[in-house]
């Protein structure tokens, strides 16, 4: 085996341990986990057997395998950036909403303004 599939297959592993591992990917939907292990597993079976993703390339109608990988990581990566995206739009208008009622909560009326004093009298003369 190669030293560039060692390491490739080295990196898709440790990607898949982290997201095990990681706290926030507890909390997310079942069906990225099922994805990205489907992802892990045909990109080692594409690390170990290249001349297969173009015969898989060649039944979709792209001449090569190498092709067929980079029109898939756009796709991937363009879906990717739009849904990042749009959960932020979302965070930063639920932020937006929280601040607004943190600030009704704790708002106060304002002070009545304090009365003016009348301007000294000038003085007297006899």
């Amino acid at each position: 085996m190669n030293w560039i599939k060692v390491l490739l297959i080295a990196a898709v592993v440790s990607l898949l341990i982290y997201l095990l591992l990681s706290r926030r990917s507890a909390q997310s939907r079942a069906w990225v986990k099922v994805g990205y292990l489907m992802f892990v597993v045909a990109g080692i079976y594409a690390v170990l057997r290249p001349d297969d993703t173009t015969v898989v390339a060649n039944w979709v109608g792209v001449r090569r395998g190498t092709d067929l990988m980079l029109y898939i990581l756009i796709i991937v990566f363009a879906f990717t950036t739009l849904s990042t995206y749009m959960r932020f739009r979302d965070l930063e208008l639920r932020y937006a909403r929280l601040a607004r009622v943190v600030a009704l909560a704790n708002a106060q009326p304002p002070e009545p303004p304090e009365p003016l004093e009348p301007p000294p009298s000038p003085p007297k003369t006899q």
